[in-house]
């Protein structure tokens, strides 16, 4: 793998500066292995979540989706949990981009001030200034640059791994932000976390729109609900007479959204500010009122959650 840091091989792991990193086995060794075939990964007979990390307590499980890239999805992912700790709840992100990680950088955190070993067997997460505990590769990476070069049962295997061996603690809402597109990580969230909802990523161009309707399609598939749609990069507020300037178009409400019977829960603008903030590290510094019907969601997910735990 290219890049400064320490990488070998065992059998069951791959070891990145000492942080081991557990292999997922390819189907046809496992069937050799065992003698009977391996299961298939499909929405149909999936097996079922993993169990976590046994010193974790972990409420709601948010997954952040888009079909594309270039969205803004870990940028809303970083904007939620800043707003969902402002108001008092505990939160974590699990950055399952593990090729594209920028969730640290947002919030000012490197490796140095990040994820340790716990244990032989457990890792603790970063923690931002607010409280936000955060797990990415990037926190285990000597340089935040070094590209992950790496095939995709392995990268599936490192995300089961911050669900399991992650000391998450006792924490209300736990955002997953995941790569685009609808491949390995995706299919491995769904099945082996305890996934109670998505929330979809776009912006407002017909093109995004119809590929981040695969995403839905296929959470639709694992039986996974749409918590809502946020639009990013929506509008632009004029500094001088305030009035919206709607760069691609202005649309009163998404069509496959409408279709699909998805709430949209939140349009950002472009906004300086928040580029400002998070080229800074400073997500938590970052305010809007946009993202409030969305946030409101949650709340209610949670609610509901602790109320079924207290029957």
């Amino acid at each position: 793998m290219a890049g400064k840091h320490e990488v070998r091989e065992e059998e069951e792991y791959i070891v990145v500066d000492g942080h081991r990193i557990r292999r997922t086995k390819p189907a046809e060794a496992e069937e050799a292995e065992t003698g009977a075939p391996a299961e298939e990964h499909t929405h149909t007979g999936a097996p079922g979540p993993e169990p976590g990390n046994a010193n974790s307590r972990i409420r709601l499980v948010v997954g952040v989706v888009s079909g594309k890239g270039g969205v803004g999805k870990s940028f809303v992912t970083a904007l939620t949990a800043a707003m969902l700790r402002r108001k008092g709840h505990k939160v974590a992100i699990l950055d399952a981009d593990i090729t594209g990680p920028s969730i640290p950088k947002m919030f000012g955190i490197n490796r140095g001030g990040g994820a340790d070993a716990a244990s032989e067997t457990e890792i603790l997460p970063g923690e931002t200034q607010t409280g936000i505990r955060l797990m990415s590769l990037n926190l285990l990476m000597p340089n935040e640059t070094d590209p992950v070069i790496w095939r995709g049962p392995v990268i599936a295997g490192v995300v089961k791994q911050f669900w399991n061996d992650v000391r998450w603690g006792d924490i209300d809402v736990m955002l997953v932000d995941m790569p685009p597109g609808t491949g390995d990580v995706p299919l491995t969230v769904f099945q082996s976390l305890p996934v109670d909802g998505i929330v979809v990523v776009t912006t407002p161009q017909e093109l995004v729109s119809m590929i981040v309707e695969k995403a839905i399609n296929m959470a639709d598939m694992m039986s996974i609900p749409v918590i809502g749609l946020v639009e990013n990069m929506s509008y632009i507020r004029c500094p001088h007479c305030n009035e919206l300037i709607w760069p691609f178009g202005e649309r009163e409400h998404d069509a496959g959204a409408i279709r699909r019977g998805i709430d949209v829960a939140g349009r950002l603008p472009m906004d300086p500010a928040f580029a400002a903030c998070a080229d800074a590290g400073e997500m938590e510094k970052a305010e809007t009122e946009d993202l409030d019907p969305l946030i409101a969601k949650i709340e209610g997910l949670l609610a509901q959650k602790k109320s079924e735990a207290a029957d």
